[in-house]
C-alpha cells in the first residue's frame, strides 16, 4: 500500500494533530509546490526533476541533501515503471523515511540511567528558546515521575541565571545558582554534589551560547565535561544542541560550530510549528548523523514533544488543509 496511504488511512490521535498543526506552514508551503509541480508536468524527465528540487531546497531540506535525495528518487526502479508525475508522491513519502533512518534503527530517547543520576549538557546560541526548552523538557520529565534538579550554568548573563529561577519555581523543580558566579564549572559541580547527595533523578545544566569566542567556550565546555565525568560514570549520558527551526540553514551552520566543541548527542528543534521550512530535520539528520530527539510544535508546556518520524512524515504531507 505505500506510507503515504496508509498515513491517510491512519487514524488521528492528539499526537497526530499536534504535529499536523504544528507542521501546517511546512505542509502547506511544500506540498502546494508539489501538487503544482506533479501537476505539471506530463512526464518523468529532468525538468521535473529541477522543480522538485528548487521545491526541497525552499523547504530547507538543504542544497546537498536535496541533491542526494533526487539523484536517490531518480534510480528508484518505482520511478522508472511510471509514467504519471502524480504517483511520485508516495515514493517520495518512502525515500524520506529512508533519507532519516539510512537503514539504522535510530534512537530518539534520551539516555535516561535506570540507577542513578542522568546528567543532560544544553547548548546552542543565545536567542534559541534554550532556557524555555529546559523548563518545559523539566516538566515533561517530572510528569513522567523523576525528580529535577537545574543548574544555571550560564553564568555569562544574569537575565539567563534570573529565567531559569523563575521557570524552575513555575514549574516546581529545584535549582542551583551561584549569584556572582564567574565560573560555570563550579556551579556544575555543585549541582552535581547536591544532585548525588540528594538522590535526583536527572540535572538538567543550562551552558552559556557565546559561538563568537569558540576557543573560550570550547575551554568551558572541556571542563564541564572533566567535573562532570569525574563525578558521574560515563556522564554527561545527553548534550542536546538547541535549534530555532525558523533560521533555517543558519541552524545548520549552528550545528557544524558546536559539534566543533562538543560532542553532540541529539538536537531539539524550537518553534517548528513558526516556520514553513519544516525540511530541516531531515537536513541535519543527513548532513551531521545527529538524531532529532524532540521538536517545539507551539508556545504551551506541553507542545515540546519528543520526535516521532512517522508523525513527522505524516505532518509534512498529511492535513485537514488536504
Amino acid at each position: 500500500m505505500g506510507l503515504f496511504n496508509l498515513f491517510k488511512k491512519k487514524q488521528k490521535n492528539e499526537l497526530t494533530r499536534k504535529y499536523e498543526l504544528g507542521m501546517k506552514k511546512t505542509r502547506v508551503g511544500l506540498m502546494g509546490k508539489l501538487k503544482a509541480i506533479l501537476s505539471g508536468h506530463d512526464q518523468i524527465d529532468e525538468d521535473l526533476f529541477d522543480d522538485l528540487t528548487d521545491a526541497f531546497i525552499m523547504a530547507d531540506i538543504g542544497v546537498e541533501t536535496t541533491l542526494d535525495f533526487i539523484d536517490a528518487l531518480k534510480e528508484d526502479e518505482r520511478v522508472k515503471g511510471i509514467t504519471n508525475a502524480l504517483e511520485l508522491q508516495p515514493i517520495i513519502v518512502d525515500k524520506m523515511f529512508e533519507l532519516y533512518l539510512k537503514g539504522e534503527i535510530v534512537n530518539n530517547n534520551f539516555n535516561i540511567q535506570k540507577d542513578g543520576l542522568s546528567v543532560f549538557l544544553f547548548v546552542g546560541v543565545n536567542g534559541v528558546g534554550k532556557t524555555t526548552t529546559i523548563a518545559k523538557i523539566a516538566y515533561r520529565l517530572k510528569k513522567e515521575g523523576k525528580k529535577i534538579l537545574l543548574a544555571a550554568g550560564d553564568t555569562f548573563r544574569a537575565g539567563a541565571v534570573d529565567q531559569l529561577e523563575v521557570w524552575a519555581n513555575r514549574v516546581g523543580v529545584d535549582i542551583v545558582i551561584k549569584k556572582g558566579a564567574t565560573d560555570p564549572s563550579s556551579v556544575i559541580f555543585e549541582a552535581v554534589q547536591k544532585a548525588k547527595k540528594e538522590h535526583y533523578d536527572i540535572l538538567l545544566c543550562d551552558t552559556a551560547g557565546r559561538l563568537q569566542n569558540k576557543v573560550n567556550l570550547m575551554k568551558e565546555l572541556e571542563k564541564m565535561n572533566r567535573v562532570i565525568a569525574r563525578e558521574v560514570e560515563n556522564a554527561p549520558h545527553e548534550t542536546l544542541l538547541i535549534i530555532d527551526a525558523t533560521t533555517g540553514q543558519n541552524g545548520l551552520s549552528q550545528a557544524e560550530a558546536f559539534m566543533e566543541v562538543t560532542n553532540i548527542t541529539g538536537v531539539i528543534l524550537t518553534k517548528l510549528d513558526g516556520t514553513s521550512k519544516g525540511g530541516i530535520v531531515l537536513a541535519i539528520r543527513d548532513k551531521y548523523n545527529i538524531p532529532i530527539k524532540m521538536i517545539g510544535l507551539g508556545e504551551k508546556m506541553e507542545d515540546l514533544e519528543y520526535f516521532d518520524l512517522e508523525e513527522y512524515i505524516g505532518g509534512l504531507f498529511i492535513g485537514d488543509d488536504e
